[in-house]
């Protein structure tokens, strides 16, 4: 899959859309999800253009892999969930949810967030 330069996280990081900032430093940017699915829930997205965890970890150089992740638990530290407990979901691909083509984790938390899937047959 080819990088779509018009997908909504490129234009968040452009400029051109807004967002609820958390944190941004060279290789990431941290804002909260327009439509949260627990008391916190925050997006991390990296700099660069890649499409999925498979694409990033592939390509991205080992200083925007190494950024990017110090990047995702001083967020999670910096939303004071990490006393209590949290998740992190990385959606990569049609079967497993990835609505928007940009690599990106979600952090969530601020509650019991349940079991992690239940199985439909």
């Amino acid at each position: 899959m080819s990088y779509d330069s018009n997908n909504i996280f490129a234009r968040i990081l452009r400029g051109e859309i807004p967002c609820k900032k958390i944190c941004e430093d060279d290789y990431s940017l941290a804002f909260f999800d327009i439509n949260p699915k627990a008391p916190v829930h925050a997006l991390v997205i990296p700099k660069g253009a890649y499409t999925s965890y498979e694409d990033f970890a592939a390509n991205a150089s080992d200083a925007e892999i190494t950024g990017f992740y110090r990047a995702v638990g001083k967020v999670a530290k910096q939303l004071e969930v990490t006393n209590e407990g949290f998740r992190i979901i990385i959606n990569s691909g049609v079967n497993g949810g990835q609505e928007v083509p940009h690599y990106h984790i979600h952090i969530l938390g601020g509650h019991s967030l349940g079991p992690m899937l239940s199985h439909k047959s």
